[in-house]
């Protein structure tokens, strides 16, 4: 719930901006009747969906579908921007949630767009047309969607199977090993895997390690080396090569911009606790 006690659902205009000051843990699960462009100013963020969970790092943006249930989870005190829109204003995001890298226009685009709070954006029809054009920029940029999503699982065995993963996910895991802690045959956790996640074992793998390095390394003073051991790299050079394969730019380079502090946060923002 929002700390200001704002409710979007009944706020008059079709469009508007809010900024948040989120403080660490996991929100409450919930749904607009809007759709919504959030973008993480500072700090990364997960977004869990019914389909699974989605990492949003810093300085990257998502679109999520009006009525579709979520909630958001953090780990350190983050920043958080959103735009909110009806249905009858502006086209609705292509899927029900999508992360996405944004440019330099994006994001400056959505830090000045904090001046359309509720109450503004009520009378300002120039902030709707300023709005309006931010929403089709986004989704332009979310056509190139990135991997940022772990599908969920459906069955209780391959449940138990996955917490083992992300349990360890810095041990040399083989599947034979998480098979038989989860109670399960080898064979049966990969069919498991091809039937609820379209994964294989090391894929799956190699994911949840690359979207847990992502949070952690958005985190300030955070060490690409210490990363690299807590996920059983061998080297820091093993862990930057499969890193910049994965999220297309390296460990340093992504936390560097991670890291960075966001200068133009107009608007008002609400401290709160997520959700």
């Amino acid at each position: 719930m929002r700390a200001a006690h704002v409710d979007v659902d009944r706020v008059t205009a079709p469009a508007f901006a809010l900024a948040d000051e989120l403080s660490p843990g996991a929100g409450a699960w919930h749904a607009h009747r809007r759709h919504q462009l959030l973008f993480a100013a500072e700090g990364s963020m997960r977004l869990e969906l019914e389909e699974g969970v989605w990492v949003l790092p810093p300085r990257r943006a998502a679109l999520i579908r009006a009525r579709v249930a979520h909630r958001v989870d953090v780990d350190h005190a983050s920043s958080l921007r959103t735009i909110y829109w009806a249905p009858r204003f502006a086209p609705a995001p292509r899927a029900d949630c999508a992360v996405f890298a944004i440019d330099v226009l994006a994001r400056e685009m959505i830090l000045h767009a904090m001046r359309w709070p509720p109450r503004e954006a009520s009378r300002d029809a120039s902030g709707r047309r300023f709005l309006r054009v931010l929403i089709e920029l986004a989704h332009a940029r979310a056509t190139n969607a990135l991997p940022m999503h772990l599908p969920p699982p459906r069955s209780d065995e391959l449940r138990r199977a996955l917490s083992i993963v992300h349990a360890r996910l810095g041990d040399p895991l083989r599947a034979a090993e998480v098979a038989r802690g989860a109670g399960m045959s080898e064979r049966t956790l990969a069919r498991r895997m091809e039937v609820e996640l379209s994964l294989g074992f090391r894929d799956y793998l190699h994911a949840a390690r690359m979207l847990r390095a992502m949070e952690r390394l958005a985190v300030p003073g955070t060490r690409v080396a210490e990363v690299a051991t807590e996920l059983g790299f061998a080297t820091p050079s093993a862990f930057t090569h499969a890193f910049a394969r994965f999220a297309g730019e390296t460990p340093r380079d992504y936390s560097a911009r991670s890291s960075a502090t966001v200068l133009h946060t107009a608007g008002s923002p609400t401290r709160r606790k997520t959700g």
